[in-house]
């Protein structure tokens, strides 16, 4: 299926790995392919076999390939929550990113961050897509996915008008909350990162689950330790988007 691209600087590459879009677009989901280069990872969301696929894929140079139409459901995010929501590639668009991941953890390129930033930015303007809604796919499967990657810029695209951000406070040296505690100030934890957006119930108990959720929060908010553990860094942090939130239109 051909189809012209949405964004101008886009050369299309149809993929079939599409379907029926069930729910308003809300959400711009970013990843890294995973893969050390651009032929492989366009040979995999090609392929009818791996049913799996993106909107966008951006190359290491900046360029922007068009894979499936916006106004279809592609499918790359899988199984995962956020705010609410359940079908995640149902009410979003996704960006792929050629980056080999944690196999090989280096920096993006200048390039191709600055060709991620004005795709963004032309996605999010005509989709209506608000700074909160603007995630890493670590954020909406916590307990599968950990990319873009705690190495993705994230200031330098919420400087750029991309995302939602605040200044993540500086480490203090505090061992933070863990598994395994319990009581009111987790209960607090919980709470706020429910109501950011995370899949985390309030038990008030430290478990497997919380740990998870602080870790996908520190990937994408405060990357200088990425531990699963509630310092006072990641809390203030977490405070302070929660506290920017409330001057904020709901992404919704």
């Amino acid at each position: 299926m051909s189809f012209p691209p949405e964004y101008p600087a886009a050369r299309v590459v149809a993929s079939p790995n599409h379907g029926e879009r069930l729910r308003p677009i809300r959400l711009l989901i970013l990843h890294y392919t995973g893969m050390p280069t651009t032929e492989a990872a366009l040979k995999l969301l090609c392929s009818p076999e791996a049913e799996v696929s993106a909107h966008y894929l951006v190359d290491e140079d900046g360029g922007v390939l068009q894979l499936v139409p916006e106004a279809r459901r592609a499918w790359h995010a899988g199984r995962g929550f956020w705010a609410g929501e359940t079908d995640i590639n149902s009410a979003s668009i996704g960006i792929e990113v050629v980056h080999p991941g944690h196999r090989d953890p280096h920096p993006y390129y200048r390039a191709q961050i600055a060709g991620v930033v004005e795709l963004a930015r032309d996605v999010c303007a005509r989709n209506g897509i608000a700074p909160r809604g603007v995630l890493a796919h670590s954020d909406t499967a916590v307990s599968r996915k950990i990319d873009p990657g705690e190495f993705f810029p994230w200031e330098t695209l919420a400087s750029a008008g991309v995302g939602h951000w605040v200044a993540p406070a500086p480490l203090a040296g505090d061992a933070g909350l863990g598994e395994g505690d319990e009581g009111a100030a987790v209960l607090a934890l919980q709470r706020g990162l429910a109501a950011y957006g995370y899949d985390l119930g309030a038990s008030g108990r430290y478990d497997e689950a919380t740990a998870r959720v602080v870790a996908a929060f520190q990937r994408h908010f405060r990357t200088e330790r990425v531990d699963g553990r509630a310092d006072e860094s990641t809390q203030a942090t977490l405070r302070g988007l929660l506290a920017k939130t409330q001057r904020l239109p709901d992404f919704a």
